[in-house]
C-alpha cells in the first residue's frame, strides 16, 4: 500500500507541475469543439461532447462533422488529444520510474538457478 501511496504523490507532483499545459490543451480542444459547434448548428453541449470523444481518439461516431473546415479542425482537435493524452501517460511513467527508484530491489541472485534445474529434471 505504501508502494502505492508514493506512486500517486510523485503522480500527482507531476499533474501539478504540468496542469498550466493540460489546461491549456484542454481549453484549445473546449474551444474548437464550440466552434466546430458553430459550423454545424450542434448544441453546445453536443460539440463539447463530441470534441472530448474526438480528443480521446474513441469516437463513437453518434455526432460527426460534415462540413470540410469542421473535419479540418476535428484533425486538428485529434492531434491535440493524442498530445494530451501521451504527456498524461508520459507523467505516469515518470512518476512509476521514480516510485521504483526509490525502492530497493531484493538480490535473488542467489535462487536464479535453483528454479532452471528443477523444471528440467522434471521434464526428462
Amino acid at each position: 500500500m505504501e508502494f502505492a501511496l508514493i506512486y500517486l504523490r510523485h503522480f500527482a507532483e507531476h499533474l501539478v507541475f504540468a496542469w498550466p499545459l493540460l489546461a491549456c490543451q484542454g481549453f484549445i480542444i473546449l474551444v474548437l469543439g464550440l466552434i466546430v459547434g458553430v459550423l454545424e448548428a450542434w448544441k453546445h453541449s453536443d460539440a463539447i461532447y463530441w470534441a472530448f470523444i474526438t480528443a480521446t481518439t474513441v469516437g463513437y461516431g453518434d455526432i460527426r462533422p460534415l462540413r470540410a473546415p469542421s473535419r479540418f479542425l476535428a484533425v486538428l482537435i485529434a492531434i491535440i488529444g493524442v498530445t494530451f493524452t501521451g504527456l498524461i501517460v508520459a507523467l505516469a511513467i515518470n512518476a512509476a520510474t521514480l516510485t521504483l527508484a526509490d525502492k530497493p530491489v531484493p538480490d535473488r541472485s542467489s535462487a536464479i538457478g535453483q528454479p532452471i534445474t528443477q523444471v528440467s529434471r522434471g521434464v526428462g
